[in-house]
């Protein structure tokens, strides 16, 4: 039976509820206590961590399996200020999130300065928008928050909680709801010229992008591929929108010089480029203009309108990718592509650039922890040089088979989206690749993957490349011919962390001792560590 007199926050979290989520989390304080009453009553299971960075990430990921928007829960002052660099990524890597942080109430903030500040302000620049509950005004603003972070493109909402406004009883609520949007396709002009475009191209290449893991258009663009024998890259985000071993698929873009070398001039010889739901957001510089849409016909089909420059096109749909790949497809016939064969080429040449065969180093362990784990084992990427050979050798049989942070690259996401994951899909392995730069900053979270251990199969593997350097960043400060300053440390024990936060934990030094842990580990009750020790400057060449 409904509570005919709900107090503002229980409105809010009924909202959320209805939106599909689950579960939020956070480091709760005085000002969020009601919040997190209300989510639990609501039906949402609110998980304590250690930190809110790390609160954020694990939203993330659960968003990535149940499509519903993250929570992140977070206290005034401190607590919503270390929350900045995950609601950030959260805006680049186009999650949906809901941001609710608690505040004291406007008239006692006009005499009280204690941790008060002003939280809208500071989350204006990395959010789709900012609002302060009111209590007449809860259900309203709850709606508005869920519509506007899942509207393309989507990114995280903030909510202000004021401290009374959440305790504050409502009645007589007019619940309203911003109705669905339909999908709109191209007509006209537009869409007789993309249809030409299509029919005439003899050496077509498409960029598939996130746009098309929100508007549930896969199927189409793998059908649209498939049919007009299209080769196709993907940014590292939108890895398994159309699985890598499909013939077609060239792989992911933008994050590999190495890669990028064989896949820019194969993009440079085409006549015809789709960026299908394509966001350049992940894309390196080297992906900035890299064709001249006066003398290369390019269909850009995208979410919003493109204001960021870093390409330009001779046709701009703002629309549906699949209502208006179906649009272009009709009735318009197959036809041979690239005659000479380029695509192959490249893919060949792209195997022999990434070699899974050596005896040890950061290619081994990928390509070990990829033939030894399921083929539907999940996982995560650090911020990293690992994240760059991940990105080419890990392949991914679906959408999100593979997340990282691949617009802000922040360090220390990959083990709390892991353990977010394993939370959502308790059946399916999971694995986190981290940095051991990267897994030092989140290390304190091993107690939280001890303490979630009480749901069924809750057993996340968190791997570490240790090489007791900031690999990718001692890379480029030798191809400056610049001095080791500032990115060298000790090598530390790994494995013992992770046993010492109740977990089990191993230190590997070969391809066997690696499969023989990772075999142990998917049949674990718990939380494994597994410490991949490997020499520096292992990367050279490599990525």
């Amino acid at each position: 039976m409904q509570d005919p007199s709900p107090r503002a926050a229980d409105l809010l979290a009924q909202r959320l509820y209805e939106a599909g989520c689950r579960h939020a989390f956070g480091m709760p304080g005085g000002e969020v206590l009601t919040l997190v009453d209300a989510l639990e009553k609501a039906g949402i299971t609110f998980h304590l961590t250690k930190h809110e960075n790390s609160a954020g990430f694990m939203a993330e990921a659960v968003h990535h399996r149940n499509g519903a928007p993250a929570i992140l829960v977070a206290t005034l002052g401190p607590g919503a200020m270390n929350g900045i660099n995950v609601v950030a990524n959260a805006l680049q890597d186009r999650v949906p999130m809901i941001v609710l942080t608690g505040c004291v109430d406007a008239d006692e903030a006009l005499t009280y300065t204690h941790q008060v500040m002003d939280h809208g302000q500071v989350y204006h620049s990395i959010t789709k928008g900012s609002f302060t509950l009111t209590a007449k005004g809860a259900d309203i603003i709850a709606d508005k928050a869920v519509s506007l972070a899942n509207q393309p493109r989507p990114g995280p909402v903030h909510i202000d909680v004021p401290i009374s406004v959440a305790d504050t009883p409502v009645t007589g609520v007019k619940r309203r709801r911003l109705a669905k949007v339909a999908p709109v396709s191209p007509g006209g002009e537009c869409l007789e010229k993309a249809r030409r475009w299509m029919a005439e191209a003899e050496r077509p290449i498409a960029i598939i992008g996130l746009d098309v893991l929100y508007d549930d258009s896969r199927s189409v663009v793998q059908a649209f591929v498939e049919h007009f024998g299209v080769p196709f890259v993907t940014t590292y985000k939108a890895k398994g929108v159309v699985p890598e071993d499909h013939p077609l698929c060239l792989g992911g873009a933008g994050l590999s010089p190495l890669a990028d070398k064989h896949l820019v001039p194969l993009v440079e010889q085409s006549d015809l480029v789709l960026c299908l739901g394509y966001d350049p957001i992940e894309m390196r510089p080297g992906w900035r203009e890299i064709w001249d849409p006066a003398e290369k016909r390019v269909i850009d089909i995208s979410a919003v309108v493109n204001d960021h420059y870093m390409h330009q096109a001779g046709l701009n749909l703002v629309a549906d990718t699949g209502e208006t790949l179906e649009a272009i497809a009709k009735g318009n016939p197959a036809r041979k592509t690239w005659p000479a064969g380029e695509p192959e080429q490249v893919k060949a040449a792209l195997a022999q650039a990434f070699p899974t065969d050596e005896d040890w180093g950061p290619a081994a362990v990928i390509a070990e922890a990829r033939a030894a784990l399921p083929t539907d084992t999940l996982a995560t990427a650090d911020s990293g040089a690992h994240r760059i050979l991940l990105s080419q050798m890990w392949n991914c049989h679906e959408e999100r088979g593979l997340i990282q942070s691949s617009a802000l690259c922040t360090m220390g996401c990959a083990v709390p989206m892991a353990m977010g994951l394993k939370l959502a899909a308790p059946d399916r392995p999971v694995i986190s690749f981290s940095g051991d730069a990267g897994f030092l900053m989140v290390a304190g979270e091993l107690s939280t993957a001890a303490e979630m251990a009480q749901n069924p199969g809750y057993n996340p593997i968190f791997l570490v490349f240790v090489d007791a350097s900031l690999a990718l960043i001692e890379l480029k400060q030798r191809q400056r011919q610049m001095g080791n300053r500032g990115v060298d440390f000790d090598r530390h024990d790994f494995a013992a962390m992770g046993r010492a936060f109740g977990g089990n934990g191993h230190t590997v030094r070969n391809r066997a001792e690696l499969r023989a842990a990772l075999n142990e580990a998917v049949q674990a009750d718990k939380f494994t560590v597994i410490a991949a020790e490997i020499d520096r400057g292992a990367y050279d060449g490599r990525i």
